[in-house]
């Protein structure tokens, strides 16, 4: 192990911005499909773009068929981040798409949580709608949300195709979700522009996650370092979806260097080949982070937890 990998693992980190359903290994999946091949399930881990990998995004959901299968794919990730010392997690649970499979969302809910708890990582969840959705599915995530908020439920989130649909249109499902205790963290700025950023932010969002194109707009970042709204990076993820063009090009050295806030995450690290200590990595090796800005980053994945 090198001197920087060996540093990296060994840094008490936090991850803010993970999808459960975006963390599926293929080994996993093979575990629920017995009948596939490693390598037919890998094969359907690559796109070219942000489109391609929401439909992949949607094959995985569509293998989740039991409140069993949830616990086993919590229970191989949490494995995971605790070998990589994470020690607390926040993570997104797609409730958008599970109440559109006509699943039951609390026995889902139930069974990822037992799994967790016996995890001895420290793990909180975001319910996650989606913008293409509409406004009333998205209402009854952010109900939901509110039902199990004394119960480990501590954020909504909208995710999903924000070109398609503004977050001007979910004004009153922000609104309730706040009303009823709950953080805000919804995606925003990843593949539009910076006033969707903007506008989340108009919306009470306390972390946005991806935000990278607030580094086209010099107010908004000003706006973000100056009431402390972090902005949840990822890194690899931005590369595979094509938000950015090249990992060349990726904003996070100029708005860490501009002074907004950001944390580190994985994202959906199965679908994007990468793990938190892989974006670390990254920052330190290809965008020049040194170890004390590092150490600051995991910080704030400690700080800006809900």
């Amino acid at each position: 192990m090198s001197i920087v990998n060996d540093y990296i693992l060994h840094l008490e980190k936090a991850e803010l911005h993970l999808h459960l359903e975006g963390s599926v290994e293929p080994e996993t999946l093979l575990e629920l499909c017995p009948g596939e091949t490693l390598e037919a399930l890998r094969a359907r881990y690559e796109y070219a773009d942000f489109l391609g990998f929401l439909q992949a995004y949607k094959w995985v959901t569509g293998l989740l068929r039991t409140p069993e299968d949830y616990a086993l794919i919590t229970r191989r990730l949490l494995e995971s981040l605790k070998a990589q010392n994470v020690r607390y997690v926040e993570l997104n649970l797609s409730a958008g798409v599970i109440l559109w499979r006509s699943q039951s969302l609390p026995h889902v809910y139930e069974a990822v949580r037992g799994a967790a708890a016996e995890s001895g990582v420290e793990v909180n969840w975001i319910f996650d709608a989606v913008r293409q959705f509409g406004h009333e599915p998205a209402m009854r995530v952010a109900e939901f949300a509110a039902d199990f908020a004394k119960d480990g439920v501590v954020g909504f989130g909208i995710g999903g195709d924000e070109v398609r649909v503004p977050a001007s249109e979910f004004a009153d499902v922000f609104a309730f979700a706040r009303r009823a205790g709950l953080h805000l963290a919804p995606h925003a700025g990843e593949t539009s522009d910076a006033g969707n950023v903007w506008d989340v932010v108009r919306l009470g969002a306390e972390r946005v996650g991806h935000g990278i194109r607030a580094v086209e707009d010099a107010e908004l970042m000003r706006h973000l370092r100056d009431n402390d709204i972090p902005l949840e990076i990822s890194i690899s993820s931005n590369v595979a979806t094509g938000a950015v063009v090249s990992l060349d090009v990726h904003p996070v050295r100029r708005l860490f260097d501009a002074g907004v806030p950001i944390v580190l995450n994985s994202d959906d690290p199965a679908m994007f080949h990468t793990t938190l200590t892989g974006e670390y990595r990254l920052a330190a090796e290809r965008f020049g982070f040194s170890r004390a800005e590092m150490e600051e980053i995991a910080r704030n994945g400690f700080a800006y937890r809900f």
